[in-house]
């Protein structure tokens, strides 16, 4: 009888159930409300779904030693997270949003690139208050980044400048990336007058073939020339759409945008919400971390839009940008186009916005791959 009560307390001492703490209980249920968002909401769901289950599997309660923990060597969660520990997944990502991407748009319209600089100014505002509470120069380097709206930027950087961060960093950029229509609207609604947000807009001229081909060839060699340290984004970036607008490419550029991007879409969202275990990730630095990136996220958003109106003075009429495209300068493609979009119809039902604001939007997607080129480069 006691070998039976003694192997009974063994298996018990195995279970969750005898090594589950109130954290895990806090996490798993933020787990659960990524996925109810993600689900019920549609609030960016190919990534919400993935961290939410991954979150719920990285705070099952574990003893120590089976080999099934994320930050166990060797372990299959640990393997599968190298590709994010390392920087794999990230550029591969980049692939496909590049073979995904059409930049007509901005090559029409190429002064609407300075929007999407502006909008950068988000990440080195948090960069600096970051600096103010306490972080140490890469730690505040790769918070700063989550107000590009760019996960894989974020966590490509956070892995190169604070590894110990990425679970806090990669869950809170994804998070203001799903949050995008309900924190940009009203800064957009505050920041114009009704005025402003009638402004229409001359149709982009179309873009010969031949241009968008030379694009991504043109584009990588100056931005890659001018912050080397962001080359594997950049480079795989500008590859993907090469593969998409060179014509003879289709059925790379439509694996890149397809099945690869899935899977790796899919792997990073699982196994970036599993490393937000409950003794690593509850505590008052992530609570910080998540301040910040809203408050990195809001600037980003402030400057897009406040930048707009600064180019305006100069415009002639017949010339002027409707600031409501200036939000979509962060990097977050294409929803922050989309509310764009949708904000425009609602000052004006026949005025689309959304052909203009992709220009800006592509255009944040260069300038954060651009910014984490440069905060590598000088913190790396």
């Amino acid at each position: 009888m006691e070998t039976i009560i003694d192997s009974l307390l063994q298996f018990w001492s195995f279970t969750g159930f005898a090594n589950c703490t109130w954290q895990h209980l806090v996490m798993i249920c933020i787990g659960l409300v990524f996925i109810y968002l993600g689900i019920k909401k549609h609030w960016e769901p190919l990534l919400l779904v993935p961290i939410g289950f991954g979150i719920v599997i990285g705070n099952i309660p574990v003893l120590a030693g089976l080999q099934v923990s994320i930050y166990e060597q060797n372990s299959v969660l640990n393997i599968l997270y190298q590709g994010v520990r390392m920087g794999w997944y990230p550029p591969l990502i980049f692939l496909g949003i590049g073979a995904m991407t059409d930049f007509s748009a901005l090559i029409s319209q190429p002064r609407l690139v300075l929007i999407g600089a502006a909008a950068q100014m988000g990440i080195f505002g948090a960069y600096l208050l970051a600096l103010l509470l306490g972080f140490t120069p890469n730690e505040a380097g790769a918070i700063g980044i989550i107000g590009g709206a760019d996960g894989p930027t974020a966590i490509f950087l956070s892995g190169k400048l604070a590894p110990e961060l990425m679970g806090a960093i990669a869950v809170s950029a994804y998070s203001y990336m799903a949050l995008v229509p309900v924190i940009q609207k009203p800064i957009m609604l505050l920041l114009t007058s009704k005025k402003e947000r009638l402004i229409r807009m001359a149709k982009p001229r179309a873009v010969s073939q031949k241009e968008k081909i030379i694009f991504p060839i043109v584009g990588f060699i100056c931005t890659a020339f001018i912050v080397p340290s962001g080359l594997p984004l950049l480079g795989m970036l500008f590859f993907g759409n090469l593969l998409k607008e060179s014509g003879v490419t289709r059925r790379l550029a439509e694996t890149a945008r397809g099945p690869l991007i899935d899977v790796v879409t899919t792997l990073i969202g699982l196994t970036v919400g599993a490393s937000t275990q409950a003794d690593v990730f509850l505590n008052a630095r992530s609570v910080k971390i998540f301040g910040l990136g809203l408050i990195s996220f809001i600037i980003a958003t402030i400057c897009g839009v406040c930048f707009v109106k600064i180019m305006n003075l100069f415009c002639k009429e017949g010339h002027k940008i409707n600031p409501l495209i200036g939000n979509a300068g962060v990097s977050a493609v294409p929803d922050s186009a989309r509310v764009s979009e949708t904000v425009g119809l609602e000052a004006d039902p026949s005025n689309h916005l959304l052909m203009h604001a992709m220009a800006p939007n592509v255009a944040g997607v260069i300038g954060s791959a651009v910014a984490a080129g440069i905060l590598l480069g000088f913190l790396g």
